[in-house]
């Protein structure tokens, strides 16, 4: 399907590029449709500085989507959070570029470290475990970077076309338009969509959804559009969605989709 994702660049900026870890996350970043950038510097100077000075060129020169950094370079005391030190110089030069720090204190003091150091700037800058794996970093990726596909598959049966405003039923070519799902419900459904593509599970709030709501009472009105996308979805699936399928009320905060089996 096509992305909006396709082309975009993703650096990375880490001194064990070659690992089996990092050759798995790339190889996951390429099946996304991203390009993955890899900084290489120049020997001269210690394993951070060399990291630190080409990161900065890579940037300056590849206009990358976010960035993907390391916290340590190298065995040196001094480069053990040089990460930190390289999050600030980008932070402070390119302030809404995305970036996820790569790191792998997996507990302890050290990673309290690198979590308090990855958050103390007011940026768009995620923490993840060296040890998660490739998926879980496109997932917080895409939450970084904020974008969609314009088409998104829920599980093998739903495909919702953002760009043509449809939701298709079925599988490949027999997929036909779930016609009853338009205007207001498409705009719900794709906000429930949106959110299940960047991370399985996310809630999207009430007052997010209410703005596609009428009347008095916009909950009231979110709750019959729900049940309606629920019931049209269900019925070009021959079956019925239960209160707890597709589409789930999360009481008092607000809904979450649940791709069908």
């Amino acid at each position: 399907m096509a992305r909006v994702n396709k082309g975009r660049k993703i650096l990375i900026v880490d001194d064990e590029s070659e690992s089996a870890i990092l050759r798995a996350v790339r190889r996951r970043l390429v099946e996304e449709g991203w390009e993955a950038l890899v900084v290489q510097p120049e020997p001269g100077r210690s394993v951070g500085e060399e990291f630190e000075a080409a990161a900065l060129w890579s940037i300056e020169e590849d206009r990358p989507d976010a960035v993907l950094l390391d916290v340590r370079f190298g065995e040196h005391r001094d480069d053990q959070f040089r990460g930190l030190s390289i999050l600030s110089e980008i932070v402070e030069q390119w302030p809404k570029l995305p970036i996820l720090m790569f790191t792998q204190y997996a507990q302890g003091p050290d990673r309290e470290t690198a979590v308090r150091g990855s958050l103390k700037w007011d940026a768009p800058v995620d923490f993840i475990d060296k040890l998660a794996s490739p998926d879980e970093v496109v997932l917080r990726l895409r939450r970084l970077i904020g974008t969609s596909p314009e088409s998104i598959p829920i599980g093998s049966q739903i495909l919702v076309d953002v760009s043509a405003r449809l939701v298709y039923i079925g599988d490949g070519d027999e997929r036909e338009a779930a016609l009853d799902i338009q205007g207001m419900k498409f705009d719900i459904f794709q906000e429930l969509a949106s959110a299940w593509y960047r991370s399985p599970g996310e809630l999207v709030a009430f007052s997010r959804l209410e703005r596609y709501s009428e009347g008095e009472d916009p909950r009231a009105s979110l709750r019959v559009r729900i049940r309606e996308i629920k019931d049209a979805i269900g019925k070009a699936m021959n079956t019925r969605f239960g209160p707890s399928e597709l589409i789930l009320n999360v009481r008092d905060q607000g809904y979450r989709l649940v791709p069908p089996k």
